[in-house]
C-alpha cells in the first residue's frame, strides 16, 4: 500500500492557493478543470516528499463545508520553524500555536483546517517573539 493524498475541500480557491502555496510553501503539481462536473481539483506537493499530496477539491457552485471532529490535522516538517512562521505571519495568517518550544506551531487554513509545523531535527533555542506569544484561537 502506498499513501496518495489528502482531499480537502475549499470554497474560495483563491484563498486557498494563497495558504497552500504562498504561505506553506507548497507547489501545485497538476490541475484538472471539469466543466461538465463543475469542479476544479488541484494537487499540491512538497519538493521533499512530492508523492504526498494534498488535493484541493473546488466545487464551482456555492456550498456551506463544515469539519468532522474525527479530522485531526495536516503536519509539515519545516527546516526552520521561526521562519515558516513569520512567512504566515508575512502573509497574515494567524498563528494559533506558536513555536514557544522551537519545536511546534499551529495554524489554520482559509476552511479552518489545522496544520502542524514541526521543526526538522532538534527544536531550534527558543527565540522572540515566539517564545511569549500565548496561543490565539483553537488549534
Amino acid at each position: 500500500m502506498k499513501y496518495l493524498h489528502t482531499m480537502v475541500r475549499v470554497t474560495d480557491l483563491d484563498a486557498a492557493l494563497a495558504f497552500y502555496v504562498d504561505a506553506l510553501g507548497l507547489r501545485e503539481t497538476r490541475r484538472t478543470e471539469s466543466p461538465q462536473g463543475r469542479f476544479t481539483l488541484i494537487y499540491l506537493g512538497a519538493d521533499e516528499n512530492p508523492e504526498a499530496e494534498i488535493e484541493l477539491t473546488h466545487n464551482w457552485d456555492p456550498e456551506e463545508l463544515s469539519g468532522g471532529r474525527a479530522f485531526g490535522h495536516l503536519a509539515f516538517r519545516v527546516d526552520d520553524i521561526y521562519a515558516a512562521c513569520q512567512r504566515f505571519v508575512d502573509k497574515r495568517v494567524t498563528i494559533n500555536r506558536p513555536p514557544r518550544d522551537g519545536h511546534m506551531a499551529f495554524v489554520r487554513s482559509p476552511e479552518g483546517i489545522s496544520i502542524e509545523l514541526l521543526q526538522a531535527g532538534d527544536p531550534l533555542p527558543p527565540a522572540e517573539p515566539w517564545a511569549s506569544m500565548p496561543n490565539t484561537g483553537t488549534w
